[in-house]
Formats: C-alpha cells, structure tokens, sequence
C-alpha cells in the first residue's frame, strides 16, 4: 500500500503527523501532488474547534496548487504532470443550484479540507471536473492563492463593483487585502480601509488603498470628508463581527450597498432599521467562497500578475511544522499568509 505524510487533525488544536495511505483515485477523480498550500481562516476556525469540530478526524487545507499524479479510468481533459489548482467546492453539478454556479447551496455539497480531507498532504484527490490547468510558469506559492483570490472576485461580482464606486472595507487582513486589489482593479474610488493593526493598515495602502484608519472614532469622519459627505457607495465587512456589520450600514450612502463576507458565529445577528432600508433603497448582498467560473476568472487575474502577492508568499513553512505553525500565527502580522511548501 502506497503512503503518504498527512497533518491530521484529531481534536481541537492538535496535529498528529501520520503516514496514511494515498487517496484511493475513482474513474472520474484526478489525484493531485501538492506543492503549496495556503493556511485560510476557515482553517484558523477549525483549529481551534470553532467550526466543523463534528468532521474530526480531519486533514484541512483547501487553498493549494500542485501536479496532477494520476488520474481515473474516465478522465479525459487532463493528464498526469499537468500543473493545477482545484475548485474545492463539490456539488453534484445537476441541480437548481449548481446549475446557477451557486454550489454552496447545493444541498449535497461537500468542501475539500472542510467537508473531507484536503492538503495539508501529500497527496489530495478531488473530482477530475473540478481540476484547472495551470500555466508553468506562475510560481506555486502564487497559484496557491487562487482560491482566497476566488472569493474576493465572487465578492465583487455579487456586489456589482464598478469603477468610480466609492467603497469602505472593514479589516485588512489576508481577505481585506484581496478586497482592496479586487476593487482596485474594479476601478473603486476612493478605496478605505479600517483595521486596528498599523502593520495591515500600511499593507493596505501598498496594495491600493486611497486611505487607511486604525482608529475606529475616526473612521465616519473619515468616509463623509471623501464620500462628499453622503457616506459610501458599498461596505464590504471582511471581519465577521456584529458590531462591523452594524456599523457598515452607518457608512454607508443613500442607496448604498453592504457587502456581508466576513463569517460570524452562528446565532450571531445585526439590526437592520427596515424603514430607512426601504426609503434609502439600500441593499445588502451576501458572499462566501468563489467557485466554478469564479476560480477560473481568479487563476487568470494571477496568472497575469494583476494582484500583489509578496506579502501573501513569503512566510512558508514544512508539514512537520504545522502544529507550531497554527500556534503561532498571530505573532506575524507583517505576513498575510502562511503556506505550507511540500518538497
């Protein structure tokens, strides 16, 4: 039996380092040799037992970019060697849902590294139809952030970004970041940023942030002197906290638009004032993941160099260090991203 080296995760906040046997590859799957893959907050959340904690034992990892090893007796389209990102969102490509590129909703949708094991492997298998060539020449560590790019370009199509919006995003961590360089590329302006971190706050402005606030007094003040006082045309909440949500409808203009994106608990909620939501005609607009042509759109855009990645790629690390690695995360904000690199 053919092995390979796997974090599993077998309760909260604990890593075993186990040699287990190769994924299995069915006539319609692909197995993909990992080169890198991206630490994602939904992996921080399931670390720490916050999120998929009845899924465990589990080897996460969904942000990953590799070489197809094998694939099954049916497959076509792509060949062992070929260098690849993978959609991670499996629907069952029929329904209402997936039918209109909306396979969260699907209702037998799984995720690879949430819904079963991922890669923080060697080795990961997925459905060959959900496999993306990729160029040779984009580095790993680059195409490794197709999916979190993904989910910025679902965001900004969701919300119906376009040039000369004004726009407000809410944490310039490793999503907030993305969300600056997605509007940028939307043609946003102004972009502002806010952030309690003085170190994401100067990221931000690298990336293309027209302004940024570490000081949440003076954020209103701050919208209203660029916005021409109206406030602005969209607040994307990249956080997941309440209190940011509720505060994202504040900031916004008459008719203007909240991007709701940052994931919460569970029974978490926000007022929403009905009445001044009908007479302004303001809108909200919910976002998660990027899938299907989403994950297409967002290979291209890195592929073409259109996002700064030095901040996303420079801090990597080996398997055998990921127990370490999760511990210690917070103590790096100059690095907006973790990857961990396989020989």
């Amino acid at each position: 039996m053919a092995t390979m080296r796997a974090a599993v995760l077998t309760a909260p906040r604990r890593f075993d380092l186990r040699e287990v046997a190769i994924p299995q590859v069915g006539p319609d799957d692909a197995l993909i040799r990992v080169s890198r893959t991206g630490i994602c907050g939904t992996d921080i959340h399931i670390f720490n037992g916050h999120y998929a904690a009845d899924r465990l034992p589990l080897v996460p990892g969904h942000e990953f970019a590799g070489t197809v090893a094998a694939t099954g007796a049916h497959v076509r389209h792509i060949e062992p060697g070929t260098t690849c990102v993978a959609d991670v969102n499996i629907g069952c490509g029929e329904c209402y849902w997936c039918r209109r590129n909306e396979i969260l909703n699907c209702p037998s949708m799984t995720q690879v590294g949430i819904g079963r094991d991922g890669a923080f492997a060697e080795y990961v298998c997925v459905p060959a139809r959900l496999v993306i060539p990729a160029p040779d020449n984009v580095p790993a560590e680059v195409l490794a952030l197709t999916e979190p790019v993904s989910c910025v370009v679902r965001a900004a199509r969701k919300a119906r970004a376009t040039f000369g919006q004004s726009v407000v995003i809410l944490g310039a961590g490793p999503i907030g970041n993305l969300h600056v360089q997605m509007m940028r590329l939307c043609g946003a302006a102004p972009i502002i940023v806010a952030d309690l971190s003085e170190d994401r706050c100067r990221l931000a402005l690298e990336a293309g942030a027209d302004a940024a606030v570490a000081d949440p007094a003076q954020l209103k003040a701050e919208v209203l002197k660029r916005t021409g006082g109206r406030g602005a045309d969209l607040v994307i909440e990249s956080v997941g906290s309440p209190r940011l949500y509720a505060a994202a409808f504040e900031l916004i203009r008459k008719g203007g638009h909240v991007a709701f994106f940052g994931l919460t608990g569970p029974k978490d909620t926000v007022p929403v004032d009905i009445l001044r939501t009908i007479l302004e005609e303001n809108s909200l607009k919910g976002s998660v993941a990027g899938m299907g042509e989403d994950m297409h759109d967002a290979l291209t855009l890195l592929s073409h160099g259109r996002f700064r990645t030095e901040a996303f790629t420079r801090a990597a690390f080996p398997l055998d260090q990921i127990q370490r690695v999760f511990e210690t995360l917070a103590e790096r904000p100059q690095d907006l991203k973790t990857q961990i690199v396989f020989n």
